[in-house]
């Protein structure tokens, strides 16, 4: 933390409740070093107050590739799998965890039964009436949601779907993750203009409006306030929001079009394909677009709680930029072939993305990425077996430094009850400053993490 003159910052201070406003918008800002934009400094110190912890799932459906799927050693020297090369520049800010299960999700049958409890644990209840458990990341939002103006952040990357399963398990269990009670999922925003409107708090008409445009004067005047380590800091912040709003714009269009569509056919949106649906067509599009919005949500404090379903359970999803014929669901039974090595091994480069960008942004003496613990997770191990025995999972961020990274944890042959998903959720939980006695179905913490 770079010194600066009190009483100079006290009469320029900018809250952390303070935005850039413009007409019909409000932008947030991200971390700086000569203001205080965390709010509020703490009774015993004039320094503000330390970045906050945030925390987020990315989950893809259907398992891996398990036989590219492992890593071993430590740190810089730790050697990774074909699926997990992505991960290669942040070996040292990750854990690659094996052998955790989420007891309520085994014996109960394939796919929805599998899916709906992934963040919570809970027993899931067969037949018209959904009942589970409140997940993780909303349990998060709970405690810590009030600190930020949107307590969390529910992003998808693909459409829910409706009626029941085989097992007669609802797929609103395949199509959601996070659930704000045991009888509702938290609604899921998967068109990325909508996500980043609620991020800048964009509405109206003035959406035809640049955002930065409309918050010039006010940047400007920020710019000659700050130190010259923040200018740049700012400068490349403000630039990353006119690239994404960029390529928002030309998906804007394309759903505004798709709702005319949707109108003139008499169906509805979520009902039709992509892109008539108004989802981009390629999915890399998609997904990198989330990933961005999801990394300016956490780089300017607007939510530190997230979760990103990039492909739900029974996926449709096709992968032509891959050679992979199949689409996701049906590629998944071919678990162990190179086509589904390479699917996965795809999105384990979106975890890989996410982490860089939040890496690229300093904060404190950090940056974002280490103050974040990124969780990516899939419902199973093995999609030709649908075995969820155990699960693959894959951390990412240090928590602030209080989670210890560039490890393999390996709890395979712990025994069931020292194995379980939802102690980990604990640990996480604990760290971030939320104690429970209980949740989902452990009672103590992961030995180790």
């Amino acid at each position: 933390m770079k010194k600066t003159n009190i009483r100079s910052l006290q009469s320029q201070q900018v809250s952390r409740r303070t935005f850039l406003h413009g007409a019909g918008v409000a932008m947030a800002l991200p971390w700086l070093e000569s203001i205080p934009v965390w709010g509020a400094r703490s009774e015993t110190s004039r320094e503000p107050a330390a970045p906050p912890k945030r925390f987020a799932t990315l989950f893809m459906a259907c398992g891996i590739n398990s036989d590219h799927w492992w890593a071993k050693g430590a740190g810089e020297d730790m050697e990774l799998g074909k699926s997990l090369e992505p991960m290669a520049p942040f070996k040292s800010k990750m854990n690659f965890v094996n052998g955790l299960f989420n007891r309520s999700a085994v014996g109960v049958g394939i796919h929805p039964g599998q899916t709906g409890n992934i963040l919570s644990g809970a027993a899931l209840q067969k037949g018209a009436e959904l009942r589970g458990g409140i997940s993780v990341d909303q349990m998060l939002a709970n405690h810590i949601g009030q600190d930020t103006v949107q307590p969390s952040m529910v992003l998808g990357c693909e459409q829910p779907i409706t009626g029941y399963h085989e097992t007669n398990f609802s797929m609103a269990y395949s199509s959601y993750i996070s659930w704000q009670s045991a009888t509702s999922p938290v609604p899921m925003e998967v068109y990325p203009s909508l996500a980043f409107d609620s991020l800048f708090e964009n509405r109206g008409n003035m959406r035809n409006q640049s955002i930065l445009d409309r918050v010039q004067e006010q940047a400007s005047s920020l710019s000659r306030r700050v130190s010259s380590g923040d200018k740049a800091k700012l400068d490349e912040y403000l630039t990353s929001v006119r690239e994404v709003e960029k390529r928002i714009d030309s998906m804007r269009r394309a759903q505004e079009k798709a709702r005319e569509r949707s109108v003139d056919r008499s169906q509805p949106l979520a009902t039709m394909e992509r892109p008539d649906n108004g989802l981009p067509e390629d999915i890399r599009d998609h997904m990198r677009l989330m990933c961005d919005i999801l990394a300016l949500a956490f780089q300017t404090d607007k939510t530190r709680v997230a979760t990103l379903l990039l492909c739900r359970d029974i996926s449709g999803l096709f992968y032509p930029f891959l050679d992979v014929r199949s689409s996701h669901h049906p590629a998944s039974h071919s678990d162990q072939s190179d086509a589904y090595e390479r699917i996965s091994r795809y999105y384990c480069s979106q975890l890989a993305y996410l982490a860089g960008r939040l890496d690229a942004m300093r904060e404190g003496e950090g940056t974002v990425l280490d103050n974040s613990c990124l969780m990516f997770i899939s419902n199973m191990w093995s999609g030709s077996k649908h075995d969820s025995t155990k699960l693959p999972l894959l951390l990412a961020g240090g928590l602030g430094g209080e989670l210890e990274t560039g490890r393999v944890l390996d709890y395979s042959d712990k025994g069931d009850e020292n194995r379980k998903l939802c102690s980990l959720y604990l640990s996480i939980m604990d760290r971030m400053g939320v104690s429970l006695d209980r949740f989902g179905d452990a009672d103590t913490r992961l030995a180790g993490i």
